[in-house]
Formats: structure tokens, sequence, C-alpha cells
């Protein structure tokens, strides 16, 4: 978030040139045209995977709510 308003200070503030900016700051030119036609910083997401108990879940919940059916060792 920091770099994205950098970027944009850089080039509205102080009018370097895009360029410049990706050769000081170690980043690509691309990137650089991406923060300043970004309206907002970039934001981090991931899709939600799920879990490994998923498949046997509804299995195991049943048995869990009727204890009484439910083997026992």
């Amino acid at each position: 978030m920091e770099d994205w308003a950098e970027v944009r200070r850089l080039h509205r503030a102080e009018g370097m040139p895009i360029k410049a900016i990706a050769r000081r700051m170690g980043i690509s030119k691309n990137t650089v045209n991406r923060a300043l036609a970004a309206d907002e910083p970039p934001k981090y997401g991931r899709a939600c995977k799920g879990s490994i108990v998923d498949a046997v879940e509804p299995r195991s919940g049943r048995c869990w709510r009727s204890s009484r059916t439910c083997p026992r060792r």
C-alpha cells in the first residue's frame, strides 16, 4: 500500500516519468502503470478452499449428534 501511494505521489506531485519511478523503486513499468490507473490500493484476497474434513463432516456430524449410535472405542 505504501508503494502504491509513493508511485502516485512521485508521478503526480513531482512529475517523475514512469520509467524513472520504476527504476527508482525497483518495480516494472507495468506495475507503475497499474498503480497510476487504480483508484484505490490493491487488496490481497485468497480464494476459500475448504478443509480436509469437509468430505467426512456430514457423516461424523450425525455420529456426534446421536452419540448412542456411535461405536465406542
